[in-house]
């Protein structure tokens, strides 16, 4: 290898051809140049000057907003027939639309990294998690998304919008999340103009890990919903005082609300007693509501409660106390939630800008949250070990009065609560083999675009959608080059033509779903799918004792086969009745596996065990070492 100036020459072991990098990287460069159309004489006198004409967005070009909650199940907004107050997404839906039929990925980085780009986790290296316990050196794990699949944000900038993001990122790898960088894979360096929030999956509410673009910071004590609606405010403000009219994308991620739950006691005090009837009543409260609203059909039922779940009126008067405590701090962080996320929209109404805003509204980035345990948790770690059920629900009794409070670092609530705010689903969060898992609200909002205020729409969508659905509104073509760097295709389907016809055929036709070993397969309404065991249940459970689960084996796994146009909640399993069926489909699942990088198939074994990113000076630690580490100030907060 030779340096000369400016250029690279490698010597081709095949050829012996000499190739410039530098000049094969110019090559996309050249062809995103405007061509000169002055003239150059040899002297001032005899050139004109050419000035190529700014980039500017298509005239009459929305504001875009989007808005992506975390772990909220379908059940929970009042928007969707939840019993916790969310007027402002009631607002946004009743003057917008409601799509009953969108999905996710089932956990919150492979979501965000699908959301982002428009393409499948797997194809952007983020089948699972852009953590070093959550990673693994193959193309479709190493959690660094490439540059040839550009971003949302990448696009906008480069068709006239400013870019602004605040609140939960996910998908910066942890090794590059220090302020020494490198800041490539940080918001800014993924097409964001401005960024303030944190890189992690995880923060303190009260003690952010807080970063400003590339950069952290010190948080002064508020909540984090509070800092980031100020500064999504402020970001606006200032973009319209330099340069009134020009077009923003916001991208509004609230690290609601994911664990820790903690949230001001005013929020709370209003459900004091609201859900002392427990969670079976509340999933039937849930879905009589749905069916008033119109978002499932008259003769729906509910799937059998979880086998894990204890029925409510069994519960003893402690366990009552403790449990419903746990969901009243839940739904007050869902309704601040909802509160902040009002602010930015009354300022963008009080600024005359709303009626040429186009908002999506995700509400969740996966179904309700399973890692809250069966007894919920204050400050007990994911990966803690060596702890009963009944040593858990002791400390949460011993400790109630710090549940919602900044005191609690991992309060979450207990599984049957995410069983019944995921009402009418079966399943949680993880669950990629379950429409609980994946299946989430969506509301779209655009006053300047939607006619049929308060809409139903029921096409099947994916996060994938959301991307080429923006650019057709907003009237952008997706680039063939993003920094000289020629662009993977965009595998979501717009449904722009849905906004308008309620009976628009879904473009999305195929999707694989895939997190830590469950998995399915969709197809034009078909779907075949496999819960994988040991499940995270039972690989945590052996962790730090004698008793080991089963060695995971995915050829033993059983799947099953559901008609989602007719059984929309998956009651009916269809498996050997339609043998065939499901054989298509398993043929289909692993062909989309190949196309998506996301083999080797890797577990939740693989990841307690430490099988996977076990390299480097994070050789040998443990999965609970690597948390504390991620965990201490200046770390990534996972």
């Amino acid at each position: 290898m030779k340096n000369f100036k400016n250029s690279i020459v490698v010597k081709s072991p095949k050829k012996g051809l000499l190739i410039t990098a530098f000049l094969i990287a110019q090559l996309g460069i050249a062809q995103e140049k405007q061509e000169f159309k002055g003239t150059i004489g040899k002297t001032l006198a005899d050139s004109k000057e050419y000035w190529p004409d700014p980039v500017t967005a298509p005239k009459g070009a929305p504001n875009i907003v989007w808005i992506l909650l975390d772990d909220v199940g379908f059940g929970a907004s009042s928007a969707f027939g939840g019993l916790i107050n969310t007027p402002t997404f009631e607002n946004l839906a009743n003057n917008g639309l409601r799509y009953t039929n969108f999905h996710t990925t089932a956990i919150c980085a492979p979501t965000r990294a699908a959301l982002l780009t428009g393409r499948n986790s797997g194809r952007v290296h983020v089948s699972g998690f852009s953590h070093t316990i959550l990673s693994a050196g193959f193309p479709g794990w190493d959690g660094r998304i490439p540059s040839d699949k550009g971003t949302i944000a990448e696009i906008l900038r480069d068709n006239g919008y400013n870019t602004f993001a605040v609140g939960k990122y996910g998908v910066t790898p942890d090794e590059d999340a220090t302020d020494a960088g490198p800041f490539d894979r940080w918001p800014t360096g993924k097409g964001f103009d401005h960024f303030y929030g944190f890189l992690g999956s995880q923060t303190d509410q009260y003690n952010p890990d807080l970063v400003e673009d590339q950069v952290h910071i010190k948080p002064d004590g508020r909540h984090l919903n509070e800092l980031i609606t100020d500064k999504a405010i402020s970001y606006i403000q200032k973009q319209q005082k330099a340069a009134p009219g020009k077009p923003f994308f916001l991208y509004y991620a609230p690290g609601a609300v994911h664990a820790p739950h903690q949230v001001a006691e005013k929020w709370v005090e209003p459900y004091k007693g609201k859900f002392d009837e427990g969670w079976d009543v509340y999933r039937e409260k849930v879905l009589a509501n749905q069916k008033k609203l119109g978002i499932f059909p008259q003769n729906a039922g509910l799937p059998d409660r979880n086998a894990l779940i204890t029925e409510w009126k069994k519960l003893t008067p402690d366990q009552k106390k403790v449990y419903a405590r746990f969901m009243e701090v839940y739904a007050g962080f869902l309704t601040y939630t909802d509160y902040e996320i009002g602010r930015v929209v009354d300022y963008l109404k009080q600024s005359g800008q709303l009626d040429n805003t186009l908002i999506f509204v995700a509400i969740g980035d996966n179904g309700a949250s399973k890692e809250g345990t069966l007894q919920g948790t204050i400050n007990q770690s994911l990966f803690a070990q060596g702890k009963t059920d009944e040593e858990n629900f002791q400390s949460n009794l011993n400790n109630i009065g710090e549940i919602g409070t900044a005191k609690g670092l991992n309060t979450n609530y207990p599984l049957g609560w995410a069983q019944a705010t995921n009402a009418p689903f079966k399943n949680w969060k993880q669950d990629a083999q379950s429409e609980g898992g994946t299946r989430n609200p969506l509301i779209v909002f655009y006053p300047n675009g939607i006619k049929d205020k308060g809409g139903i729409r029921n096409q099947y969508s994916h996060v994938t959608d959301l991307l080429p659905t923006t650019l057709d509104i907003a009237g952008i073509k997706a680039p063939e080059y993003i920094k000289g760097i020629k662009q993977d295709i965009i595998q979501g389907s717009s449904f722009q033509a849905s906004l308008d016809n309620p009976k628009a055929e879904s473009l999305h036709k195929v999707q694989y779903y895939y997190i830590f070993g469950n998995r399915a397969i969709y197809k034009d309404g078909w779907k075949a799918s496999a819960a994988h065991l040991p499940d995270s249940f039972a690989v945590k459970k052996s962790l730090g004792s004698n008793e080991k689960p089963a060695p995971s084996n995915f050829d033993t796994d059983v799947w099953e086969l559901y008609n989602l146009n007719e059984d929309f909640n998956e009651r009916n399993n269809l498996a050997k009745k339609y043998p065939e069926k499901l054989a298509e489909l398993q043929k289909l699942f692993d062909e989309q596996a190949k196309e998506n990088n996301l083999y080797p198939l890797i577990d939740w074994q693989d990841v307690y065990n430490r099988r996977i990113h076990n390299t480097g000076a994070d050789k040998g630690k443990t999965v609970s070492d690597l948390i504390k580490q991620a965990t201490k100030p200046g770390g990534t907060n996972n």
